[in-house]
């Protein structure tokens, strides 16, 4: 799809789209964005952290939230994706794309392959889509990154999207490399500044 007139792209996102960004964890991909429009001014990024928590998380991140609040960009910590549609900095604003890569509900001492972190992880993906469908415009996208190897593919994502009444306009696979200075974070536990494998992963991209 070509460029319009002063309108900058990478990958699936443009400038000219309003964007929603749920669960970042050091704020690169935001940033990774921003740098590919030159500008943040259609962004709204969010971590589930508050400030405090993300600065003793993520050594990188306060430095990428100023230089996203230079270029423009909506900065909110403390949004849960369970109740995002109803943070008071989110009410009643509508996006053209919701994003969260990589969802993940925290680590326990079970395994996650177990039925019970399977479990907590579909129902927090499930949350999220109802929430999204709250916050998206009539043409919208919401996107959903994550690993479809087992045990990713027991969270069966196509289907809590149908059941959030949202359909599936397309599985692209992901590809980190695509995403200049993107680096994730498993933003839980002792090693939550460290990043992860991410092959064999898709950004399922659904709409009404």
């Amino acid at each position: 799809m070509g460029e319009r007139a002063g309108e900058r792209r990478i990958k699936h996102y443009s400038s000219k789209h309003n964007i929603l960004l749920v669960g970042e964890g050091d704020f690169s991909f935001s940033k990774c964005l921003a740098t590919a429009f030159g500008t943040a001014a259609n962004m709204t990024a969010t971590s589930l952290d508050t400030q405090e928590s993300l600065m003793s998380k993520h050594k990188h991140a306060m430095v990428h939230v100023e230089e996203l609040q230079d270029l423009g960009c909506t900065i909110i910590h403390g949004v849960s994706a369970y109740w995002m549609k109803d943070h008071p900095q989110l009410q009643s604003k509508y996006f053209d794309r919701i994003v969260y890569n990589f969802p993940h509900c925290g680590f326990t001492r079970k395994a996650e392959d177990s039925s019970h972190m399977i479990k907590r992880h579909r129902k927090l993906v499930w949350a999220f889509l109802i929430n999204a469908t709250e916050m998206l415009t009539e043409e919208g996208e919401v996107h959903v990154t994550h690993k479809t190897t087992y045990p990713y593919s027991e969270w069966d994502i196509e289907q809590l999207a149908e059941e959030a009444g949202l359909g599936l306009l397309e599985k692209s696979p992901f590809d980190i490399d695509e995403y200049d200075g993107y680096v994730n974070k498993k933003g839980d536990g002792r090693k939550c500044d460290k990043s992860f494998f991410a092959g064999n992963a898709c950004t399922f991209k659904f709409a009404f």
